[in-house]
């Protein structure tokens, strides 16, 4: 009698067990959400989702944030709420590291792995998304940081792209001449695209070494850059750094001549219907510093991020495992006229491949974007700094000593 009471109890708090053990397991999802601060890119990932339902029999729906602060502040909220998403964007640096270190963040290695072993991720490419000898993460995208220019413009005054810097300080010459503002630069977020540029051309150690805490702010070999860059506004170079106008008009309109950025705003070029090698061009921008061996371009890796607590972690994986593939590469890249971070992946636009094909033949010094490459304490007085100085470029020892005190707090503790 008191065996049969015992099995059957036994019998019962297995049955309890079994059932709470299936309330709690998640369900297995057929639509992802993939939370971004890319609101504007909203179109591609819809049609991402498209293809991922018909390849893998996974939705993904696309929710898009503009304000960077706002979106930064909803994931990192979502790490202690029941509000999360499958997938999400992020940077790589400083900001990857720490939410991986609050361990937020799902393990990827195995992915990369697999990626590698086929070929669909290069393994140059790794270095940015290992920390402690584990990858998390894939690549959102790659972007290689040139110079964009309005040909036509170009065409108009009997220019060429330039090979030395000194070449690029005679077109500017040249388009101020002829009442066409050279460069665009702004006082707001990418207010570090001159400097970082700057610094990697002049002296890309030094560059590197800011970034560890192994150099000041106010060495000698920074305050020479920041003389260099305000030479460069002193000549009039530059558009107003308060203006609003999205850079891709100022550049269609001709009203600048050329523009500072990643081979994503190729996407903005194409928005606007105009025609790569017709309508405008790239090029590399020169080092400043012509006895470098090596011309520095700076380089991006946004990531793709999933949860270590994600809603259905086998289907963010699966997700994230397919989003590497040339099968999906193609598509991604070839919809934003961008490049790949899959080396399988063909380019149609003739720069933007011999970039990318450049890039991947160790004829140029990758250096990794300041934004990235930047402890998040010290990039938030940098760009601070850096808004300040292009309004008031006389301001450019003070901005140095106030960063250098942020960085000065950040890496007492972090060494």
């Amino acid at each position: 009698m008191i065996r049969s009471r015992v099995a059957t109890l036994a019998v019962v708090a297995l049955t309890v067990a079994a059932c709470g053990s299936n309330a709690e397991a998640p369900k297995k999802k057929t639509e992802l959400s993939l939370y971004n601060d890319k609101g504007a890119w909203s179109k591609y990932f819809e049609a991402m989702g498209t293809l991922s339902k018909q390849q893998i029999s996974l939705n993904m729906k696309p929710v898009g944030y503009t304000d960077s602060a706002q979106y930064q502040a909803f994931i990192k909220a979502s790490f202690r709420t029941n509000v999360k998403p499958d997938l999400f964007t992020w940077q790589t640096g400083g900001m990857l590291q720490e939410i991986v270190k609050q361990k937020q963040v799902a393990d990827t290695s195995a992915v990369w792995q697999e990626a590698m072993n086929a070929g669909d991720l290069p393994k140059d490419l790794a270095p940015y998304y290992t920390i402690d000898g584990k990858q998390y993460c894939v690549p959102l995208n790659v972007a290689y940081w040139g110079m964009f220019y309005n040909k036509k413009v170009f065409d108009k005054y009997g220019l060429q792209p330039p090979t030395t810097w000194d070449d690029l300080v005679k077109i500017a010459d040249t388009l101020k001449k002829n009442k066409v503002t050279p460069f665009y630069h702004t006082s707001v977020l990418f207010s570090f695209v001159w400097f970082e540029q700057l610094m990697a051309g002049t002296d890309p150690d030094l560059y590197d070494r800011l970034s560890t805490g192994k150099a000041k702010y106010t060495d000698p070999g920074v305050v020479a850059v920041m003389q260099k860059w305000k030479q460069l506004i002193d000549a009039g170079y530059f558009v107003n750094p308060g203006d609003k106008t999205d850079p891709a008009d100022l550049l269609k309109t001709g009203k600048t001549a050329m523009v500072s950025f990643g081979t994503f705003f190729n996407t903005s070029m194409t928005q606007r219907d105009m025609k790569p090698g017709e309508d405008y061009g790239f090029f590399v921008i020169p080092n400043a510093n012509s006895s470098l061996p090596k011309t520095s371009m700076i380089f991006e890796s946004g990531p793709l991020c999933s949860l270590a607590k994600a809603p259905d972690p086998d289907a963010s994986m699966k997700y994230l495992k397919w989003w590497t593939t040339d099968k999906a590469q193609e598509t991604w890249a070839t919809s934003r006229g961008d490049v790949s971070a899959n080396p399988k992946v063909a380019i149609k636009d003739a720069a933007l491949a011999d970039v990318t094909k450049d890039a991947g033949s160790g004829k140029y010094r990758l250096v990794n974007r300041y934004f990235e490459a930047t402890p998040p304490p010290i990039l938030t007085a940098a760009l601070d700094g850096f808004g300040k100085f292009v309004t008031e470029p006389g301001s450019y020892q003070e901005v140095l000593e106030t960063i250098q005190k942020a960085a000065d707090e950040y890496w007492s503790t972090h060494q």
